[in-house]
């Protein structure tokens, strides 16, 4: 295996749970930082060992090009994780997040042989759910547009120039790699896949968070939650008792 040290640019572990038998591995969405999810870490730590994910482009990464392809994502962050499976894994990801949980998990399970033992698909339609979008293309002020309606980015940093001139790139990369990721309806995991979604996402209906189901070989259950695309802002508690609950399930089974 990898030493951790070469996957440090990807990762961040804000509150080391040594004891720990699982880790729970979390995705940001399009535009977003590990730090999105410090208070889950802060949460769930020392029941569960949790690990950020930061992407290039933003924060201390801001310096390095954004990546536009979602398998070149999952290819590198694939390889990030290898060093800390020597337990047991879980994935979350939020938005672009959660198919980048669906597409690792692929590359886990077809190359390494390792099965996370849940995907938790937060605030996305299934992989193979595919609309036709075009932020990526917009100018800068269109971006900021997006990103206002979807409620997802600190208000500070939407008010500030200097900064949201910084991160923009970054946040195009992302989004030209999601809009333009492809998957097919015969793409699974083994994994079982909760779904978490949003009665009023503009960006996910009913029946696409349900269409889930046909990529998992393994368990699937939906939950759905008053609010937006980022409904989990208001629906932490709820959510961090869902995470713990099929968590603890889980190491009871390993």
């Amino acid at each position: 295996m990898i030493d951790k040290q070469n996957a440090d640019g990807w990762i961040r572990r804000y509150h080391a749970a040594d004891d720990s038998p699982i880790r729970l591995v979390c995705l940001p969405h399009a535009g977003g930082s590990a730090s999105f999810y410090f208070p889950v870490s802060q949460a769930l730590s020392p029941s569960v060992d949790v690990l950020s994910v930061q992407y290039p482009g933003r924060q201390d990464r801001r310096h390095e090009p954004g990546i536009t392809d979602i398998g070149v994502y999952a290819d590198a962050l694939t390889r990030a994780l290898l060093p800390w499976a020597d337990r047991q894994l879980a994935l979350f990801g939020h938005s672009m997040g959660a198919i980048l949980a669906f597409e690792v998990t692929r590359r886990l399970e077809r190359d390494h042989g390792i099965t996370p033992v849940r995907i938790f698909a937060s605030g996305r339609r299934s992989p193979s759910s595919h609309r036709h979008e075009t932020v990526h293309l917009r100018d800068d002020d269109g971006i900021v547009a997006e990103m206002r309606e979807l409620s997802g980015t600190d208000a500070a940093i939407l008010g500030n120039e200097e900064i949201l001139r910084m991160v923009l790139p970054a946040i195009r990369s992302d989004y030209t790699a999601i809009e333009n990721y492809r998957a097919t309806p015969h793409d699974t995991v083994n994994a079982p896949v909760t779904v978490l979604t949003g009665e009023s996402d503009p960006r996910t209906s009913r029946e696409e968070a349900e269409a889930w189901e046909g990529h998992t070989l393994g368990g699937f259950d939906i939950h759905r939650f008053p609010g937006g695309h980022f409904f989990l802002a208001q629906q932490q508690a709820q959510i961090l008792k869902i995470i713990s609950e099929e968590l603890a399930a889980a190491t009871r089974k390993g």
